[in-house]
């Protein structure tokens, strides 16, 4: 499978997605954001970090590198993206994905883990898991608080596009167990067509139990089981 992780002034992640793809046998092809074209790939990643040191807007400026251009065709072509973190960010700015990313409510950054629900399990990104799985992934961020207006929202929830949620340790969806305001513990949401995924939470450093867990991992054999399956299938 042939991986592009993009790395963009500022960003801080690109290392750690670069092995957790290791950690599951790939060997990603880091991308310099003033390429132009992702041709040849079967995914791009877009890392986590402080892309332009978060000037303006997180992800309004990175989202004109030159690379996005190709990254947005590629997208809208069915090619699988996911951004995380500050990845996220870039796709509601390019228009990839809906909504956008505000400041934390209470205005904290937040750090540590976080338990997710896994909303859906048949997309390219979410297979290894079970719907309904609780899993613990680490948040780093300032400006994970999803919003959307109330028609998007609607949208949003009728299309089934949210894949996960902030839940307690108990798996509930309430205030308690969301970091940041996100309205209805949106942490994670994918386009109506399942092929681009955002995500605040960093599902690449939880790959190895010495590094605290192994619930991201299962990210990582998901998008790799969907391409053996295509590549199997000719498709």
């Amino acid at each position: 499978m042939k991986i592009g992780i993009v790395r963009f002034p500022g960003s801080n992640c690109e290392v750690d997605c670069l092995e957790a793809w290791r950690v599951v046998g790939e060997s990603p092809v880091m991308l310099w954001h003033k390429e132009t074209s992702v041709k040849g790939f079967d995914l791009i990643v877009l890392p986590g970090g402080f892309s332009y040191g978060d000037y303006l807007r997180t992800g309004a400026i990175a989202r004109f590198s030159p690379i996005m251009e190709d990254v947005i065709h590629f997208a809208q072509n069915g090619g699988l993206v996911l951004g995380i973190c500050n990845g996220f960010q870039m796709l509601t700015e390019c228009g990839l994905l809906p909504g956008a990313l505000l400041r934390n409510e209470g205005l904290h950054f937040v750090c540590g883990p976080q338990y997710l629900k896994v909303e859906r399990n048949d997309l390219p990104y979410t297979n290894y898991y079970n719907q309904g799985d609780l899993i613990q992934i680490p948040v780093n961020h300032g400006e994970g608080n999803y919003t959307i207006a109330d028609e998007g929202l609607k949208e949003l929830e009728a299309n089934n596009q949210v894949v996960f949620r902030y839940v307690t340790s108990n798996g509930e969806v309430n205030e308690s167990g969301n970091p940041n305001g996100s309205i209805n513990n949106i942490a994670g949401i994918v386009n109506k067509e399942g092929n681009v995924l955002g995500m605040m939470p960093h599902p690449e450093r939880v790959v190895e139990e010495i590094i605290g867990g192994t619930d991201g991992k299962g990210m990582f054999i998901s998008i790799l089981k969907d391409w053996e399956r295509r590549m199997k299938h000719g498709a």
